[in-house]
């Protein structure tokens, strides 16, 4: 409401200034006073008066949500070189952008060139995790799938799957990846003690909400 009292004010403080202060002609008068009533009624179609003023954030300014972290910790497991590298390199600075769209679409256009590259298929589901503010998408799962079915082997794919099901609350699937997947890393190793303490952590959050991990 306030914002039309203030809209309405103005529109009659101008119409005041023109008709006696400054004395234009009658002509004049009626042309302005038609523009300001077409001024108002833009404003009663476009306006929102009612909502709070706040500053507006360009569209897809929203780099600061880009887990770094994260990208390193791909970069370390998987392939850091080689052309997977480099469209990887391309989907982690749009990332970086807030560009999560254009960042997914890198890697598709990368996997039309090399459709079996496991580490093509695990960047293209951590960035469709990431476009879809961290829900594990069908495609984001397709895309997981995918890379562990190219390389059986590979821990990369298996580590960050569970880890984007975690993160969504999907505990127990989580688990069921990587409790095998801890097992197969040596002793001593970084990412095994990682995992252990991860695991450690959803039983007890299982536990918590009355479930048996598997």
């Amino acid at each position: 409401m306030t914002g039309w009292v203030v809209a309405a004010g103005l529109a009659l403080l101008v119409l005041a200034v023109l008709f006696y202060a400054v004395s234009i002609p009658r002509m004049a008068r009626e042309i302005t006073a038609a523009a300001l009533l077409l001024g108002l009624a833009g404003y009663a179609w476009q306006g929102n008066p009612g909502l709070a003023g706040a500053p507006r954030k360009a569209a897809g300014a929203q780099a600061g949500s880009f887990d770094e972290g994260l990208a390193e910790q791909r970069r370390a497991l998987a392939e850091r070189y080689g052309p997977a590298g480099q469209w990887l390199m391309m989907s982690d600075g749009l990332g970086r952008q807030g560009k999560t769209r254009e960042a997914a679409n890198v890697l598709l256009s990368g996997l039309r060139q090399t459709p079996d590259d496991p580490n093509l298929w695990l960047g293209l589901g951590n960035a469709l995790v990431d476009h879809a503010d961290g829900v594990v998408s069908p495609g984001a799962q397709f895309a997981y799938r995918r890379a562990m079915a190219v390389d059986e082997k590979a821990i990369a794919p298996r580590f960050f799957y569970g880890l984007a099901l975690a993160r969504s609350g999907q505990l127990q699937p989580a688990r069921d990846l990587w409790a095998p997947l801890e097992q197969t890393l040596p002793e001593g190793s970084k990412l095994k003690a990682e995992l252990k303490a991860n695991i450690a952590r959803i039983d007890a959050l299982l536990a918590s909400e009355g479930a048996n991990p598997q």
